[in-house]
């Protein structure tokens, strides 16, 4: 389970869904993503300075794994806290809802 430093809660009520990160966690995957922005933004100038294709689509297959990284920290928390704690609540159709997810996420 996570530790008391990264404890997340998730709340549910109808339509309006929140998760609620740690300040670590929150911390980490605004971080990673403010890296794979400047990341993108360098594609950019790269295809505008008409960079050999495929230095570029190196750069492009590294943004995808940086974003791959996050969705997999981000479904281990969800996975660790909304998840969990619907379950326990009773509420199994968090299981469909996260095949579907998972779905989309190893297209």
């Amino acid at each position: 389970m996570i530790g008391s430093d990264d404890a997340e809660s998730c709340h549910h009520d109808g339509a309006a869904r929140k998760s609620h990160h740690s300040d670590k966690v929150k911390s980490s995957l605004v971080s990673r993503l403010n890296r794979i922005e400047g990341q993108v933004r360098g594609i950019k100038g790269l295809i505008e300075r008409d960079t050999y294709c495929d230095d570029v689509l190196n750069q492009i297959a590294s943004v995808q794994s940086a974003l791959n990284g996050v969705g997999k920290l981000l479904l281990e928390h969800h996975l660790k806290s909304c998840v969990v704690e619907r379950i326990q609540e009773g509420d199994t159709d968090v299981l469909a809802e996260l095949m579907t997810t998972m779905n989309k996420l190893i297209k």
